[in-house]
């Protein structure tokens, strides 16, 4: 059995040596299949988020001040994802952000804890060249309902990209 995990991030910013994660979620597949075991947590990042990163997610400063630290949750964190293989929409942006955490909390990179990481974004690219690639226009094509998606949040994300996933690994184009 392959286990794999759709992980998402919502971040106060854009950069991640200046801003920090704020929502993390891991939604694990076996097979390529939901098993309904998944890891969610809000984060306090100990700083604001930047307004177009705020616009984007909706989490307040309020809503995020007794949230747990990264470090609390460091643990949990890496038993979840320990020697999967990582499926990220744009990974390179979640892994700047996850090295970064795993780096202040004093823990190796995250290549370290996983068996493999794979960007969905490149296949998509690869699957519809020249075509908008977002999770959202993803969806779209594929007709998986955005109805319940006011803001991103990284669990809805993840379960959205677990769909996405299955459809492009699946479809007919995946076999070119």
């Amino acid at each position: 059995m392959m286990r794999q995990i759709v992980l998402d991030t919502e971040t106060t910013g854009l950069g991640a040596s200046r801003n920090r994660i704020i929502e993390i979620a891991c939604v694990e597949l076996l097979d390529g299949l939901p098993t309904g075991s998944h890891f969610h947590a809000y984060l306090n990042p100990q700083q604001p988020s930047h307004p177009g990163a705020r616009a984007i997610h909706g989490l307040t400063c309020e809503f995020l001040s007794d949230k747990p630290l990264f470090e609390d949750i460091v643990h949990a964190f890496c038993e979840c994802i320990q020697g999967a293989e990582l499926l990220i929409h744009n990974a390179r942006f979640d892994t700047s952000f996850l090295d970064a955490e795993l780096a202040r909390a004093g823990r190796p990179a995250l290549h370290e804890h996983v068996g493999k990481i794979t960007d969905t974004l490149a296949i998509a690219r690869r699957l519809f060249p020249g075509l908008p690639n977002s999770l959202d226009a993803l969806c779209m094509r594929y007709r998986i309902s955005l109805e319940e998606r006011e803001f991103h949040g990284a669990l809805l994300d993840a379960n959205l990209l677990a769909q996405v996933f299955f459809r492009m690994t699946r479809d007919d184009n995946a076999r070119k």
